[in-house]
């Protein structure tokens, strides 16, 4: 049987939050050109860059339309070379006398429609050229892609048919809700909803909270019917393992740095309704001390009320403990435990803590 004195050190209490991830750009891809989908240029569920050519729209109608634009922009130009060449004449026979100033009215009006007609129909050849630019679809944004929801084969309309969507992956949101109560003590703290405040993350699998960010934006009204107000935090994601719809648990820092007692939470046992470690007094007998528990701090356990700091408290074999016997204990040190190790897939191990344990 191991005893040892609490641990001593500054902790921080936290407020926590249960939340979902989503992404930051979440983009539904449709065609910008109607005709027949002629390729498919990627995989469903890869990482595509944002321009990275994702379908291609038959470009034949496309080609045939910039073909005849651009046949009427020659026209018109050779319109307009012929107006310039009538203005002209018209312009040294009045100088001669030999024709009427109205006449040269006439061409100059010529003229002026011409240029306007080689405008208009450059615009034209313009407009057909982004038409058929359009047959490209390309990716508006970088990220996962989706399934594709269209084969070859089929008719896509303009701005109708959805052919797949991408999500962006890094970083991501994780949206949550708090209550008006911490709303109010946030603000009066001057803390927790302002932008930039740190926020620390886990998932539903993980015991430390190794996902770090910071909050961007907090509502400016609270449901009115939950009584709740919604916050977001930004998470960064570069191994892009967090996806968008996971669930995660979240918290902020409650309290500022205070001096507590600590012990591992394994040492805590329950006795009906309250909460007890076991203490060998200076004559080795085992007596069972109530204490009132605070959070955890990694594997130890805050010690609200119940200890004095140099108690000798059975860190290890407390479950072989009786109260009023007595043992022959050794002497050990409160520690902390070291982290599991991590997978491949992993966040980086940050200093993190989990949940209280009321």
């Amino acid at each position: 049987m191991t005893v040892a004195a609490p641990l001593v050190r500054d902790v921080v209490d936290w407020d926590e939050f249960v939340g979902r991830f989503e992404a930051i750009q979440s983009v539904e891809v449709r065609p910008r050109a109607t005709g027949y989908l002629q390729g498919i240029w990627f995989k469903d569920g890869q990482y595509v860059r944002k321009g990275q050519l994702l379908f291609t729209i038959d470009p034949r109608p496309a080609q045939a339309a910039v073909a005849q634009a651009a046949a009427q922009v020659a026209q018109a130009k050779a319109t307009l070379a012929n107006a310039q060449t009538e203005y002209a004449r018209s312009e040294a026979l009045v100088a001669q006398r030999a024709a009427s100033q109205e006449e040269l009215e006439q061409r100059r009006a010529a003229l002026r429609s011409g240029s306007a007609q080689v405008a208009a129909a450059e615009a034209n050849l313009r407009a057909r050229q982004l038409d058929l630019g359009f047959t490209r679809v390309v990716a508006p944004i970088s990220g996962r892609i989706s399934e594709r929801k269209v084969d070859v084969g089929n008719t896509v309309a303009t701005d109708q048919t959805v052919l797949t969507t991408i999500v962006s992956v890094d970083p991501v949101h994780f949206v949550f809700q708090g209550s008006e109560a911490l709303l109010l003590k946030y603000q009066r703290d001057g803390s927790g909803t302002q932008n930039g405040t740190p926020i620390k993350v886990k998932l539903s699998d993980e015991s430390d909270y190794t996902h770090n960010g910071t909050i961007d934006f907090v509502d400016n009204a609270l449901d009115a019917g939950a009584g709740t107000i919604r916050a977001r935090a930004v998470i960064a994601n570069p191994g892009g393992f967090l996806k968008a719809g996971m669930f995660g648990s979240a918290r902020l820092e409650a309290s500022k740095p205070y001096p507590a007692m600590l012990v591992p939470d394994t040492a805590i046992m329950a006795d009906a309704a309250r909460q007890i470690v076991f203490v060998v007094d200076k004559t080795n007998t085992v007596t069972a001390r109530p204490v009132q528990t605070g959070p955890l701090q990694g594997s130890l356990r805050v010690i609200r009320s119940g200890l004095n700091k140099d108690d000798r408290v059975v860190i290890d074999g407390a479950q072989r403990a009786r109260p009023g016997v007595k043992v022959t204990p050794q002497p050990g040190q409160v520690k902390e435990a070291a982290p599991p190790a991590k997978g491949p897939n992993d966040a980086p191990d940050y200093a993190a803590q989990p949940a209280n344990k009321r």
